[in-house]
């Protein structure tokens, strides 16, 4: 995947049809990563898009609707919670899962935990990579759930 590409899954088909699919937007800069989110979320009956960086997923997110964000910690041209904070400021309402594999090299030293302070910045979610596929689905699920009432109580005050 070339670096910061936009890769949308093929709408599947299904007995509900494509609208009552749940469009995830899925931003890393490692293909094997992105591809296996991919494959395991579209076996789930997700409608994914992939963003092979940071700059092209908040183009993703201006041309796309979405129910949920994943998004990597540290990419390139990105770095640090600088993505997190920049998607959660540009999609306030839609919930953000925030994963990273960053390893430190003195594990003796006591260290920031980088995945704990993404929540301060909007994240909902965070993962360590490398994840389970039941602990990604688990993540999307709760988020999924914990935002949909949120839906109802605005329309509720708008109507």
């Amino acid at each position: 995947m070339p670096h910061d590409s936009i890769i949308e899954s093929p709408k599947r088909e299904t007995q509900t049809g494509t609208e009552s699919l749940h469009h995830i937007l899925v931003v890393d800069d490692d293909p094997m990563v992105c591809m296996a989110i991919e494959v395991y979320l579209q076996r789930n009956h997700f409608r994914v898009t992939i963003a092979g960086g940071g700059e092209a997923g908040l183009r993703a997110l201006e041309h796309e609707q979405f129910d949920l964000m994943i998004i990597d910690i540290f990419m390139p041209h990105m770095r640090g919670f600088e993505s997190i904070r920049i998607f959660h400021e540009r999609a306030p309402a839609i919930p953000l899962i925030a994963m990273s594999g960053y390893a430190f090299a003195n594990l003796n030293s006591p260290a920031p935990d980088f995945l704990r302070m993404t929540l301060e910045l909007g994240a909902a979610r965070c993962l360590r990579k490398p994840f389970t596929p039941h602990a990604l689905l688990a993540a999307i699920n709760d988020c999924l759930a914990e935002h949909r009432p949120d839906d109802v109580t605005l329309a509720a005050r708008l109507g």
